[in-house]
């Protein structure tokens, strides 16, 4: 099925994979993982997370690139075009609804990260403590002014379309990002006292997990690789027929996989080293300030920190950057083919309605941190709704969709591009089975589990 010939693609498959690379690591990888690493007993942590991207998240993934890639439509589009019951397509707007909820913390998070670079090209590190962090972040105006430029840096990209903007900006981006984390990875594991860091992230300890732990490492499965948001099946809308999806979902998942634990090998056993060196017990714990906090009090005492910093605030930055692409891009493809507008005009409305979004989201971390909702200010509920609730819940019911909904013939024959690129069909309905029974009964079950425990 594609009735959208006209549609921009990806020029090759490297800028398929690189693009699609950068729209899951980000964020997700380098700020949400660590401080979740930490403030859930460490490789414990990690193996269920393991067990969540191999076994659950890998699938839904392929699933929903051969959405996109079916239908070469928007999110909304695609579940309307493949699906009798025109129900399902609000299972689109759920999805870009997502991608929107993310952008509007996401993007100020980003901005913190654009803060930061500069403060470390400036090499302000010692004074970038947690009164620092937190006098930030409260303030009224100096927090929105760089969330507005990160997302006019995001959008400035998406203005230039898929293969001048997206693409091209994906290729320099990604490689430049994994010899940079490499690099602060390789630093941080030789410093004295690491040892303790790098096995905090290897060697389990099973008693440190529950409920809740389980719930946060599928909750964060989904959000590193941005399944249920749209991205996946907006990104995969641009994918050429002849691509092999199942291949390409397969490195993206590894990619996405490896350069969190890369991630973890750069700031963790860095923060063991240094309270190592100081006879204290490590900030492992932090919170989402662990990167902003603990991180530059790290960089302070290592040996070349400033030049570490550097590198790790722009490795944030634009780990950032390709990811609010794919998000943005979601909301910009849906306005273009739904509402008929223009790409630039779709860019500058995503902006704002995010911007908008954005304030509400910083302003919660200072004058309005009285607004409470479900317990939390607006800037964390947002943050849960997002991983726990938006992302989890639009996997479940893509799944759903794939497993009760969509034609199995039509499913294999997506995956296996009419049988044409040699994937075993053992392979192929293992993929089927998973998504149909494996998937949704397992989001259900940890998602009831954390509510009784």
């Amino acid at each position: 099925m594609n009735n959208n010939t006209n549609r921009e693609h990806f020029s090759s498959r490297l800028g398929v994979l690189l693009a699609m690379a950068g729209g899951s690591i980000g964020l997700g990888n380098m700020w949400r993982f660590p401080y979740l690493v930490g403030k859930n007993g460490g490789a414990a942590f990690i193996l269920v997370y393991l067990v969540f991207v191999v076994f659950l998240c890998l699938p839904i993934l392929v699933s929903e690139y051969a959405l996109g890639r079916r239908t070469q439509k928007n999110a909304f589009g695609a579940f309307r075009a493949l699906s009798e019951n025109k129900k399902w397509s609000l299972i689109g707007i759920f999805a870009v609804s997502a991608a929107v909820c993310v952008l509007s913390f996401y993007c100020v998070v980003g901005g913190w990260s654009v803060k930061y670079l500069l403060e470390a090209l400036l090499f302000k590190m010692p004074i970038l403590d947690s009164e620092y962090f937190g006098g930030f972040i409260s303030s009224s105006w100096s927090p929105l002014i760089y969330t507005l430029i990160f997302l006019g840096m995001t959008g400035g990209v998406l203005v230039l379309g898929i293969q001048k903007g997206i693409e091209r900006f994906s290729k320099v981006m990604m490689l430049l990002l994994f010899v940079l984390i490499v690099l602060i990875a390789i630093r941080s594991v030789t410093l004295p006292g690491a040892a303790e860091g790098i096995k905090y992230l290897f060697v389990p300890d099973l008693s440190a997990l529950d409920g809740k732990a389980a719930l946060e490492a599928l909750g964060q499965s989904f959000f590193s690789l941005s399944i249920g948001c749209g991205t996946v099946l907006t990104y995969g809308s641009y994918v050429k027929k002849e691509e092999n999806i199942v291949s390409t979902s397969f490195l993206v998942a590894l990619f996405d996989t490896t350069f969190a634990l890369i991630a973890g090998l750069a700031i963790i056993p860095a923060v063991f080293a240094i309270a190592y060196m100081n006879g204290v017990t490590p900030e492992i714990g932090a919170g989402p300030g662990l990167v902003f906090i603990t991180l530059p009090a790290v960089f302070n005492e290592m040996p070349m920190g400033g030049f570490i910093a550097i590198l790790f605030f722009l490795s944030l930055l634009i780990a950032a950057i390709t990811s609010a692409i794919s998000l943005m891009e979601t909301f910009v493809t849906y306005e273009i083919e739904e509402w008929k507008v223009s790409r630039g005009k779709a860019v500058n409305i995503a902006f704002a309605i995010c911007s908008v979004l954005g304030v509400f989201c910083s302003l919660s971390q200072g004058v309005l941190s009285k607004i409470k909702l479900f317990g939390l200010n607006i800037f964390d509920f947002f943050d849960k709704l997002s991983a726990n609730v938006l992302m989890t819940g639009g996997g479940l019911l893509l799944v759903l969709f794939v497993g009760w909904s969509m034609k199995k013939e039509d499913y294999i024959d997506e995956l296996s591009n009419g049988h044409t690129n040699g994937i075993p069909a053992w392979l192929l309905s293992t993929i089927y089975y998973l998504v149909k029974f494996v998937a949704p009964i397992t989001i259900i079950v940890v998602t009831i589990a954390n509510f009784i425990l």
